[in-house]
């Protein structure tokens, strides 16, 4: 144990034991992003109390346990995960019509966003059952608490990881590019210049990129959606680690270039790429600058599909 989280683990019994946990439910635990110390009190608790813990990766629970304190054996350890999450989701149950108390935690942040876990919250409400939510650390919040890119309403939507294939990402890009709001989305180390690329074509609007969020090497820049690429090529350094990108909501009053790029897809087929974009931008009074990295876009997909 890290000597440093023994007074965590009494704070967390004095503040949260004296709370009703019931037997025979669910409990989706939170868990740090990236730095331990985000764990919460009634988290420390629950996993102390509980009689197993269904786990994404049971080596890397078992590793974040260790640091905590917290004893469990082996045996009260479940892998469940994207691979096998709905035959081990039958195995929770049974645990749960037994009367034992069964945690869920994935290997960081809230499970069942973009995580595994929600098939197995379907199961168990299906049956009956209780399921008790532990809130905690989200990077989807941590990167929206830093962007600045929502307004009073709270308004924004979360897309997540976008298609791996080219042609689907193109697509997809097109798509969030007629959404006013502030849109998240996640991406892995290896597909960062992948999907800059991709969302270069929305040209003037701004993108926060957080990286290794609460970590050691943690980075949070805005930028232009166009100047991303040349950002990442900049430094070997920031392609690396998990990403979590806030596209911020188009000013009011500028065109986002939705119906532009709907136009642009139409004319060319017919046209041109550079007569296309011209008469797009000329239709919809979308900057032909974005429109034209939307079409060049939408080329590479065609020609990658």
């Amino acid at each position: 144990m890290n000597a440093s989280y023994a007074s965590a683990l009494a704070a967390s019994r004095d503040a949260a034991a004296a709370q009703h946990y019931p037997q025979g439910a669910l409990y989706v635990v939170a868990t740090p992003i990236g730095n331990l110390a985000d764990i919460t009190l009634r988290a420390l608790h629950v996993l102390q109390l509980v009689d197993a813990i269904a786990c994404e990766d049971t080596r890397h629970t078992q590793a974040l346990l260790r640091a905590y304190g917290i004893a469990h054996s082996g045996q009260s350890l479940m892998a469940l995960h994207q691979h096998n999450e709905a035959e081990a989701a039958q195995q929770v149950l049974a645990r749960l019509r037994a009367g034992e108390r069964v945690a869920y935690v994935s290997d960081a942040g809230t499970p069942a966003v973009s995580d595994p876990g929600a098939r197995l919250v379907a199961a168990v409400c299906a049956a009956g059952l209780p399921v008790v939510p532990l809130p905690g650390a989200s990077s989807v919040t941590t990167a929206l608490s830093v962007a600045g890119a929502v307004d009073e309403t709270g308004a924004f939507v979360f897309a997540g990881f976008l298609p791996a294939k080219a042609g689907e990402r193109a697509t997809a890009v097109q798509e969030l590019a007629t959404e006013a709001r502030a849109i998240v989305l996640l991406e892995a180390p290896h597909r960062i210049e992948s999907l800059a690329a991709a969302l270069a074509a929305l040209g003037p609007r701004r993108i926060t990129v957080g990286r290794e969020l609460t970590k050691q090497f943690e980075q949070i820049q805005t930028l232009t959606a166009g100047e991303l690429p040349a950002w990442l090529e900049a430094d070997a350094q920031r392609s690396r680690g998990e990403f979590v990108l806030v596209v911020h909501p188009q000013p009011v009053g500028v065109d986002c270039g939705g119906q532009g790029q709907r136009v642009l897809q139409l004319l060319r087929a017919e046209l041109p790429l550079k007569s296309a974009v011209r008469l797009a931008a000329e239709i919809t009074g979308a900057p032909r600058n974005t429109l034209y990295e939307a079409a060049l876009q939408m080329k590479r997909g065609a020609d990658d599909a």
